[in-house]
């Protein structure tokens, strides 16, 4: 069967995958309230500003990462027989952490100081915040793997 990597990032299937990306962390953006969501909104409105594509060039370039990332929890739902998004459901806290060892690594290497800001401000409350967009991940994750 196909690595997660070999699905999502084929030539074919990449800007789809990659664009659906894009349209999660605006909803999930979109979505947040209170003080943190404030944050996060501001947070991510610089970095749109910033940059303009930049987001888009982020999925691209993070996609490789989260699907490496990702394979043991689908290999894992896989030999369940499970459906991804139902087997990412009920594994939130291990999907956000498979997620953010990938963003933190990413962040670590970054040359631009206004983006390793933002993120080292925002990271605290990052786990809970990619929990919450699990349920999208794993629906986009079944869409492009069934």
């Amino acid at each position: 069967m196909a690595t997660l990597l070999e699905t999502l990032a084929a030539p074919a299937k990449r800007p789809a995958v990659v664009a659906d990306c894009e349209r999660l962390i605006d909803e999930e953006v979109a979505s947040k309230g209170g003080l943190t969501g404030f944050a996060i909104k501001a947070a991510y409105k610089m970095v749109k500003g910033f940059k303009p594509g930049f987001v888009h060039n982020v999925a691209d370039g993070m996609l490789d990462d989260f699907c490496r990332n990702l394979q043991p929890l689908i290999d894992e739902a896989r030999a369940q027989n499970r459906p991804i998004k139902t087997f990412f459901d009920g594994q939130r806290g291990r999907v956000a952490d498979a997620l953010l060892a990938a963003t933190d690594a990413r962040a670590q290497r970054s040359r631009l100081a206004a983006i390793k800001a933002a993120y080292e401000k925002l990271r605290g409350t990052a786990k809970k915040q990619v929990e919450e967009a699990v349920p999208r991940l794993g629906a986009l994750v079944e869409r492009h793997t069934g």
